[in-house]
This record gives C-alpha cells, sequence and structure tokens, in this order.
C-alpha cells in the first residue's frame, strides 16, 4: 500500500511539472498602483524592460498592460487626455515623450510575448484622482455619468456610452499592433451598503421593455460587450477579446448552477452575465480572478476552478492567479509548503483550464516565496505556443523556405525565408525552432524540444567542435499561431 501512494504522489509531482505545448501564460501591469507615477521616461522604460526580461524568463508569453484606467490614456490619443498614473497630471504629455503602449508592444514582440492592451470601460474616475483635464469626457460631457463612492462612472444605461467606449476601443485596435484587447471585472460599480446606484432617468429613457432593474443593468452590460467584441473583429478580425471577471458568478442559494461559495456575485451584484457572453462568442478568452487559496472559507479556490472548468468551457478559460495569497497560504494538505505546487496540480486536472494570468506582474518579477524561480525552473521551464482559437481562424501559414545552415562572422547560424501569405490568416509572424539529437524520433508536440520562438527568420546554433549530430526543425506561425508544417536540416555542432 505505501508503494501504491508513494507512486501515486510521484505520478501527481511529475504531472505538475508537465510541460504544455500551447499554454497563455500571462501577468498583469496594471498603473492604478502609482508604480510609475513621477518616474519619469527614462525610468519608467528601465523599470518595465526589468520586469519583461525577469517574466521572459519565467516563462511568460502575454502581458496584459494598463492602458486607459479612468477615460485616460497611456498612449497618444486625440480622444481622452494622458493619465495622470504616468505623468502626476491628466492631460500632460510625457517628457521626454513617449507612447508607452507603442513601446510595450515593441518590446513584448521583441521577447516573443503578445501584448493585450487592457481597459477599464465604465470608470471615469478613480476615488484618488482630484483634477480632470478640460477634454475629459466627464467635463465634456457631465450628464453622461454618474458619482457613486468617490468614483465617476460612465452610465451603462446611456447608449452612447457603449458607442463613446466603442470609438475608443476602435481608435486603439486600429492605430496599434495589440495581440488582445482586455477588460477586467470592473462594469458596474462594487456596490456599497447604503448606497443605491444613481440611473433612475436612464432607466426611465431608455427601459428597453424590461420591468426589472437589474434584468436592466445585464442587459446594458450584455449590449455593449457584444458591441465591443464586433468593433474589435471588424477592425482587426485577429485581435483577441479577454475579460477577466470576479471570481464568482453566483453563488448556489442564488442560483442551481451556482457555485458552493458565499460572496460577491457577477451577476447579482456587477450585472455581469459572464457565462451569456462565454457561451454566445462574445469573448475570445475568459480569465476569472481566483485570488482565495485553497481552503478559503467563502471562496475556495478548489471549489471554484472546478466551477469554471465545467461552466465556462465554451471559450479558452485561464485562471487569474494572486501571486502573493498563493505563497502566503499553506498547503492544506502539505503545511511545510506554500499553496503554488497544489494549485498547478488542480490546474492539470481540469480539462478546459490552459492558461495564466499573474496577479500582478511585479510580485512574479520580486520572486515572492520563490514564485518566480519555481515558474522558470519547473512550470515554465520550456517556452509555449498560445492556445488555439480555430472559432477566429484555423487556416495555418505555408511552411519556412530554403532552410539553410551558414557560417556567418557571429557563427554558425541556421537562416530561412518566409512562406508566401495573401492574408492575415497564411502570412507567418512567428517561428518556432525545435532540436532533436540523434536517433531522437522527431516530435514537435513534444514541448521540451521547442529552442525559441521568434519572430526572426535565423537562429544562432550552440556550435562546439562539430562532432554531434542534431536535426533542428522549423515551422511558421501566423496571428493567431496557428502551427505550419515542419522543415527540417540535420547539422553537426
Amino acid at each position: 500500500m505505501k508503494h501504491i501512494i508513494f507512486l501515486l504522489a510521484l505520478l501527481c509531482s511529475m504531472s505538475a511539472g508537465a510541460q504544455k505545448k500551447r499554454e497563455f501564460r500571462g501577468a498583469w501591469i496594471q498603473c492604478v498602483n502609482g508604480q510609475f507615477l513621477n518616474l519619469g521616461t527614462e525610468r519608467m522604460q528601465q523599470t518595465l524592460s526589468y520586469q519583461l526580461d525577469e517574466l521572459q524568463k519565467d516563462g511568460g508569453n502575454a502581458i496584459i498592460f494598463q492602458v486607459r484606467p479612468e477615460c485616460d490614456a497611456l498612449y497618444a490619443s486625440q480622444i481622452e487626455p494622458w493619465s495622470r498614473f504616468l505623468t502626476g497630471q491628466q492631460g500632460r504629455a510625457p517628457q521626454p515623450y513617449w507612447d508607452p503602449l507603442q513601446w510595450m508592444i515593441e518590446q513584448c514582440h521583441a521577447r516573443g510575448m503578445e501584448l493585450h492592451a487592457w481597459i477599464n470601460p465604465y470608470r471615469a474616475k478613480t476615488k484618488t484622482t482630484t483634477a480632470l483635464a478640460t477634454n475629459h469626457i466627464a467635463i465634456r460631457k457631465p450628464q453622461s455619468c454618474f458619482e457613486y463612492d468617490g468614483l465617476m462612472i460612465l452610465n451603462p444605461g446611456l447608449p452612447e456610452n457603449r458607442d463613446y467606449i466603442c470609438t475608443v476601443v476602435r481608435d486603439i485596435v486600429s492605430r496599434y499592433d495589440i495581440d488582445g484587447l482586455h477588460m477586467d471585472d470592473y462594469f458596474y460599480p462594487y456596490p456599497v451598503a447604503g448606497q443605491p446606484i444613481p440611473d433612475d432617468a436612464a432607466y426611465q429613457m431608455y427601459p428597453n421593455g424590461i420591468t426589472n432593474k437589474g434584468d436592466w443593468r445585464r442587459h446594458n452590460v450584455n449590449l455593449f460587450v457584444k458591441q465591443l467584441y464586433q468593433t474589435v473583429h471588424e477592425t482587426k478580425p485577429w485581435v483577441k477579446v479577454g475579460i477577466s471577471p470576479f471570481g464568482i458568478y453566483r453563488n448556489k442559494k442564488n442560483s442551481p448552477i451556482g457555485s458552493n461559495t458565499n460572496g460577491l456575485q457577477n451577476y447579482d451584484d456587477l450585472y455581469a452575465d459572464i457565462l451569456l457572453w462565454v457561451n454566445n462568442g462574445w469573448m475570445d478568452y475568459c480569465v476569472p480572478q481566483l485570488y482565495w487559496e485553497i481552503g478559503h472559507k467563502a471562496a475556495d479556490y478548489d471549489t471554484l476552478i472546478k466551477w469554471w472548468n465545467q461552466y465556462a468551457s465554451n471559450r479558452p478559460l485561464f485562471i487569474g492567479e494572486d501571486v502573493e495569497r498563493t505563497v502566503n497560504n499553506a498547503d492544506p494538505k502539505n503545511p511545510n509548503q506554500h499553496q503554488m505546487h497544489a494549485k498547478h496540480l488542480l490546474h492539470q486536472q481540469m480539462k478546459h483550464v490552459n492558461g495564466t494570468v499573474l496577479w500582478y506582474a511585479k510580485a512574479a518579477v520580486d520572486n515572492i516565496g520563490n514564485y518566480g524561480t519555481m515558474l522558470r525552473q519547473q512550470y515554465w521551464r520550456t517556452p509555449a505556443l498560445q492556445p488555439k482559437m480555430t472559432f477566429i481562424d484555423g487556416k495555418c501559414p505555408g511552411k519556412p523556405r530554403k532552410l539553410k545552415p551558414i557560417w556567418t562572422e557571429d557563427g554558425y547560424v541556421l537562416f530561412w525565408t518566409a512562406p508566401s501569405g495573401k492574408s492575415w490568416k497564411d502570412q507567418a509572424v512567428k517561428y518556432v525552432v525545435y532540436k532533436f539529437a540523434k536517433g531522437e524520433k522527431i516530435n514537435i508536440n513534444d514541448a521540451t524540444k521547442i529552442q525559441c520562438i521568434t519572430t526572426n527568420t535565423f537562429y544562432r546554433l550552440p556550435y562546439q567542435d562539430g562532432q554531434q549530430k542534431y536535426t533542428y526543425v522549423i515551422t511558421a506561425l501566423n496571428r493567431l499561431q496557428n502551427e505550419s508544417k515542419q522543415v527540417k536540416k540535420k547539422v553537426k555542432l
């Protein structure tokens, strides 16, 4: 019996460290915590470069970068003012001048990472902002907003606000080479006891034949999410739309399909019917914020990851992980270690979970609880492609051409040329380099054989003495990382 228990434990340990070939490995980089305030251009770029370098070493392949926290912009916009979270004063351009979104796109792409632009759709003012620029929407059109608990919110009940947000989104998607457009959990404001949402006038003006106020609010957000999804894909079909909702959809006491939890609810409290959006295909990936620990009394992580795996599988499902809470809580089954290992075991066991987004990037970069080291040494130790999204596009590019090793001034280099392509669906934008030792079976499904994922059409070979034989395999990826057929070349290193 002891031998069986040992083998089961060993298998669990191995599965936790198994490498997936396709997996979303993201991290949120937020600005509302003030981490960039008064840094200036050079120091902010240095800070971001360091974070990106460390996340790349950790195995990350996507960054979700906050660019619109309060109807403002961390990018060059003709519609909304520069963010105070960038320059300290809303409406003031950075000096020396730069465009953080454009810079981040270039930096992420150079590291083989995707860049998803993160917007907060309705929030027009955070609690800590005291002055708004003259071209801010709340100054230009104060009737479009309402105040709530120190915030200003674009009223979701007004059709003009849906159109306005989609105009901003179309501007971002059309002008920037982003890979995704991302929203988090701020739809209607988080409820505060004794403070009703002041939207009676909008309800009377645009009731849409709905007699229940909660249903009306959900309808407003549903209309917006559908319109935003259509706006993004009409502008650039390959740009992914991701939403990161609060971690509880509904509690079981309020719905037969609710989770066995007792906390704030997307559906009832934030008026966000996330399952409707998933099942109607109004989003391309879902990242529920499961920030609690395993064993939490009101919102057990174990309960919630299983719930989302069961009910939200119609679109790719990634899990929002709180790094600090993970490492600050002991594994209930092994009190001598924190919960990172146990949570990754749960990920491996969930059929529909195929990715993680870290809250937040700096916590992983700072390596609290050895989290970053464990990513790079175990859980994310080999590169990973993005999960497939064949509902957007299932076409593959042609395979690379003219693969040839050449001696250069910089050493032994493997060169190839891009396949021909007529549209975004069959154009190659990246390449995967695999390496196999003599006698090894060529199997590109083995993630441990991936050497790199690169935008280059060359790869510097690690030449030693020319005595060892290897086979290199190159494939091409299109914008959605659909993979071409392979080409291969034998070399002596």
